[in-house]
């Protein structure tokens, strides 16, 4: 879809510091993370919430999101992820995504107060999605 930042980020037409690139969907890192690694999962489609996934789709792009878990505690040693999904209400981009979040025990996250960090560079930003990326072997 014409517009849509997500869309670029498939497309290719819009850097990002990507973990993994698959016929069911692509994830990287969000640029504003609430903890350094935290990477978004989106379908490869343009479709604006999950009630628009395709059920043929969910499995596939579930289990995407399941080995970006996995891959995040294995790749950054933390102590679990917080996996989450906005509906339309607070999707600051309005295409399908999912929030993978690194989280260690007195990380200080509070219910659904999200603060937002950044990367030092895009050095960091590269160190921290190969992390991932080689966790998904």
């Amino acid at each position: 879809m014409s517009g849509c930042v997500f869309c670029g980020i498939v497309g290719g037409a819009v850097p990002s510091f990507t973990v993994t690139d698959e016929a069911d969907g692509v994830a990287f890192l969000d640029t504003r993370p609430v903890f350094k690694g935290h990477v978004l999962v989106v379908p490869r489609t343009h479709l604006v919430a999950l009630a628009d996934l395709p059920a043929d789709a969910l499995p596939g792009y579930f289990r995407l999101v399941q080995r970006i878990a996995v891959a995040v505690e294995t790749g950054l040693g933390s102590g679990g992820t917080f996996v989450a999904m906005n509906n339309k209400v607070s999707q600051s981009v309005p295409h399908l995504h999912t929030h993978v979040v690194p989280r260690t025990k007195g990380d200080g996250l509070r219910g659904f107060f999200w603060p937002r960090t950044r990367y030092a560079d895009d050095d960091e930003a590269t160190g921290y999605a190969q992390r991932i990326s080689a966790a998904l072997a």
